[in-house]
């Protein structure tokens, strides 16, 4: 992507996203957006072999914005860090397009693995803040993942995953043109399931309930005939 098209795009990709914000100039302070700067500097340096130098650049980021991302990763278009304070980017991710991440993302590794080790972000992901997404997986189209989830197997298109582990609680919404940057309206799983045995405590109360009142109508009705 040449670096016009890039400053064009990154900061549209902002002022689509973000509520907050209330002028064009006020991108430029954004930390994702600068951070971003100078991560497509840095790949760009980093596939032409000065590792170093690349390295450095997003070092001296990371220390001024709080986002660590390695220059090795792979970021399509269009991608969009809101707050960042907290974020990790590994050396072999790979995200796609139009993809959002809020604060405290990591797309980390686990620790056990060599070359591929980390995740590849599929076109249209939104990861929510605190969830961590870990391992040489894939994280299919469309796909929305909750805040505090953390995600260690792939994920199909268009699922939306909550919990610890992650588990696909929704799946093959109908796609909207614009990004759903919801992150709160998220199917809740343990809320559902308690809202099952509850339910279900209420029938069963209801079956002893008439269990009781036919017991006694009998032994009345005992009582009356030994009378």
């Amino acid at each position: 992507m040449g670096f016009i098209k890039f400053l064009k795009e990154e900061s549209a990709a902002i002022l689509q996203r973000d509520p907050a914000i209330k002028s064009k100039l006020e991108v430029l302070l954004y930390p994702g957006f600068r951070i971003m700067l100078r991560y497509r500097i840095a790949h760009r340096l980093y596939l032409k072999g000065h590792y170093l130098l690349a390295r450095k650049i997003m070092q001296k980021g990371a220390d001024k914005m709080g986002i660590d991302i390695h220059p090795g990763a792979t970021i399509g278009n269009n991608f969009f860090i809101d707050h960042g304070i907290g974020v990790i980017i590994g050396e072999t991710a790979i995200i796609g397009d139009n993809c959002t991440i809020y604060q405290g993302v990591t797309l980390g590794g686990t620790g056990k693995q060599t070359g591929k080790r980390h995740p590849t972000i599929e076109n249209n992901v939104m990861i929510s803040a605190g969830a961590k997404v870990l391992g040489n997986i894939t994280i299919g189209n469309n796909t929305k993942i909750g805040a505090g989830s953390v995600v260690l197997k792939d994920i199909p298109p268009n699922s939306t995953v909550v919990g610890v582990p992650g588990r696909i609680v929704k799946r093959n919404n109908i796609k909207c043109e614009q990004i759903d940057l919801d992150q709160v309206h998220l199917p809740d799983p343990v809320s559902r399931d308690i809202d099952e045995l509850r339910e279900e405590n209420r029938k069963l109360r209801k079956k002893i309930e008439k269990l009781t009142k036919s017991f006694e109508e009998l032994k009345k009705g005992q009582n009356n005939e030994n009378t």
